[in-house]
């Protein structure tokens, strides 16, 4: 099996031989109209590269970057939408035993996945959450899931080197810092809220400075889906904090430098902001939230869907098209259930 590098290099060659077959055409296209009409000398037929627009052909998407720089935003950009399948693969969506869509409608579930999809090389997560945090807390987390993915798909002989060839592609050290920074912020949703142009179909619950995110799938979206958040992996996340916080300051009794020391006290400081963070998130929003067994319905679309989850989810700038749910004010989650 091919490595991820050497199957990107050869999809990038492919595109750059249609791309110049392509400007091939359109300048013998020129060239015989300008010889139709006369006009030879009078109207230039040659077409740059640049101008040629196909949609992967990279002197086109980026026409003011050298050969080296176009390189490697082709490859950044083939394994943007690979990551972006893959998350689609974890919550059922696609599949790599079938093609098309396989769980697009509302309430979907992991046994409607299965009815569709028998003995799955690839199998989905079963309670349609992927929690997203700084650091290995979770054994299911997007991280560990990606993860997953690519030795499945790609085999365990590269698995290696193909992550390495990801994250140098995304320019990160880690493949962690592409789905979350310590600062909160998430690449991989910036890319998915651009890819959806502000209608994203997976939603990302997220504490007030992203130091707790859930991924779901809106059309694997239920009313329990909020509580299973909060049960299984908010409330999980911080007890796994606390728990953390004792072993550190009881080590930090007994060892290290008055360096060390100073670290691991800014460290705790550090851990305790997340906690009182995680607590207003939960006592302000998310128990709210859960506590309605919200529904949603796909057939309002995305907007007025997502707004009904108000401040439970990242806020990526939809003040503004509130005015397009007609009588509703901001915050949504002030709103009854649908079906109330």
């Amino acid at each position: 099996m091919k490595t991820l590098e050497q199957i990107v290099a050869q999809h990038m060659e492919e595109w750059a031989a249609r791309s110049r077959a392509q400007q091939q055409l359109e300048i013998e296209n020129n060239e015989a109209v300008a010889k139709l009409y006369g006009l030879e000398d009078e109207v230039p037929s040659y077409v740059p590269l640049e101008r040629v627009s196909l949609t992967n052909n990279s002197a086109f998407r980026w026409p003011d970057k050298t050969p080296a720089e176009r390189d490697a935003l082709f490859a950044q950009s083939l394994i943007v939408d690979l990551i972006s399948y893959a998350v689609g693969c974890m919550f059922g969506r696609y599949s790599l035993d079938a093609p098309g869509l396989i769980l697009a409608d509302q309430s979907a579930t992991l046994q409607d996945y299965l009815a569709k999809v028998h003995s799955p090389t690839f199998v989905p997560d079963a309670d349609n959450v992927l929690p997203i945090v700084d650091g290995d807390w979770f054994e299911d987390d997007i991280v560990e899931e990606f993860r997953r993915f690519l030795r499945v798909t790609f085999g365990e002989e590269h698995f290696e080197s193909n992550l390495h060839f990801v994250e140098k592609s995304l320019n990160v050290e880690s493949v962690r810092d592409y789905f979350i920074t310590r600062s909160g912020r998430s690449r991989f949703y910036d890319d998915h809220v651009r890819r959806y142009k502000k209608r994203p179909i997976y939603w990302m619950f997220s504490s007030p400075k992203g130091s707790f995110n859930a991924l779901v799938y809106m059309h694997r979206y239920t009313p329990s889906t909020v509580s299973t958040v909060l049960n299984e992996y908010l409330r999980e996340y911080r007890a796994k904090l606390e728990a953390s916080v004792q072993n550190i300051e009881l080590e930090s009794n007994t060892v290290g430098s008055p360096r060390q020391r100073a670290s691991t006290v800014k460290n705790i400081e550090r851990l305790r902001k997340i906690l009182v963070e995680l607590d207003q998130y939960e006592r302000d929003v998310l128990y709210p939230l859960a506590t309605k067994q919200l529904s949603i319905d796909l057939d309002d679309g995305v907007l007025v869907n997502y707004l009904r989850l108000g401040n439970a989810l990242r806020n990526f700038g939809l003040e503004k098209d509130r005015k397009k749910v007609e009588g509703w004010d901001w915050p949504m989650n002030k709103l009854e259930p649908v079906d109330a």
